[in-house]
């Protein structure tokens, strides 16, 4: 594959091998000091200098670097949505902090994260929430290449090597699929993080998880087809492979600055739906040091339009399906899979309404 940083599977993955690390420091994090973060600024301060005049100042953290995930972020603000608003947005690159950390502790208003993110996060101690559905559903598939004939249907998967990314739940999720196909869940584990691609490739490793939108897209792309299952179809429940999060205490200061920031960002959405070779263009305009291959970009847009990504089965923009995220929590609680702040698995089944909410998505 393309030595290109890639721009998506590691949004949701890999980087939860960062979130994981985060969670069992929860309780250290809620007992932090504001000194503790004083070289970065409390963009969480900022929203009161509306009553001058001047621009709001919000900030919004990348989960991993800027990708068609992002791509409605990039839209608003090439198009001047949220000047429209009001606002000043600042995008916090992405570093080795996740954006779950960053939102909770104030560093920034706004973030990009997931289901699995903030299923994490919240009962470590990361008092953050899904506030808008900027992907209305998973991206992500279970992949092997095309060439391989010895893989035609899940439980194929049973006593192969599976090149993952050390995340808390990837393992769960192969052995629902294979298991729901008659198999046994059984398969031997190396974690390559995004240098699992090329193990598949290089037969190192027979299937990996992939982004249906990025790697999937790029493989046809490079003439290196995959071939994949989609875990929906297979018992895995349904979640948000990237949502938009926000920390309790921002939402409840600043609910009015909230709803004009999902406000323009739904615009920019939107507009790539519309729009997407356009919407596509403007995301490199604004990160070609990290995004050189613009066709891959367009392509990966154009995907994100065609699989119905970017809105629900209602064709609304960000709204959040309330059984979606009781349905995906049940099955991350039911298999001990969520952790307290101690590090030890949760006994009492959460509140999932806790974890999002509706109150600031525009009407559709």
């Amino acid at each position: 594959m393309s030595a290109q940083p890639r721009p998506s599977v590691r949004t949701g993955i890999a980087t939860a091998v960062l979130l994981a690390a985060a969670v069992l420091m929860a309780a250290a994090v809620a007992g932090c000091s504001p000194s503790s973060t004083s070289s970065t600024p409390n963009a969480a301060a900022t929203p009161a200098a509306s009553s001058t005049g001047r621009p709001v100042q919000v900030s919004v953290a990348l989960d991993y670097i800027p990708n068609t995930n992002h791509i409605g972020l990039y839209v608003a603000q090439a198009r001047g949505y949220f000047a429209q608003e009001g606002l000043k947005v600042r995008i916090l690159p992405y570093g080795t902090t996740p954006a779950e950390t960053l939102v909770a502790k104030g560093v920034a208003n706004f973030g990009y994260s997931s289901s699995n993110g903030v299923a994490f996060a919240r009962p470590a101690g990361l008092a953050i929430k899904q506030v808008f559905a900027n992907i209305s559903k998973a991206q992500y598939v279970l992949a092997y290449r095309a060439d391989d004939r010895s893989i035609t249907r899940p439980r194929d998967l049973d006593g192969k090597t599976y090149a993952g990314f050390g995340t808390p739940s990837e393992n769960s999720e192969v052995s629902t699929v294979i298991t729901a196909d008659g198999g046994r869940g059984k398969f031997r584990t190396v974690v390559l993080d995004t240098a699992a691609y090329d193990a598949v490739y290089a037969g190192r490793a027979d299937f990996t998880i992939a982004a249906s939108t990025v790697e999937i897209v790029e493989a046809e792309k490079i003439g290196r087809p995959l071939k994949f299952f989609v875990p929906e179809d297979y018992g895995y429940p349904q979640n948000y492979s990237n949502n938009v999060i926000s920390s309790d205490s921002y939402l409840r200061a600043h609910p009015e600055v909230t709803k004009r920031f999902l406000r323009a960002l739904q615009k920019g959405y939107r507009f790539a739906q519309d729009n997407p070779q356009q919407a596509a263009d403007l995301l490199v305009a604004a990160n070609r040091t990290t995004l050189s291959d613009a066709d891959l970009i367009r392509r990966s847009a154009q995907a994100l339009v065609d699989g119905d990504y970017l809105r629900n089965a209602q064709g609304q923009f960000g709204v959040i399906d309330a059984k979606q995220w009781k349905t995906f929590g049940n099955y991350l609680f039911d298999k001990g899979l969520l952790l307290s702040g101690s590090g030890k698995p949760l006994t009492q089944r959460p509140n999932w309404s806790e974890y999002f909410t509706n109150e600031f998505v525009p009407e559709n």
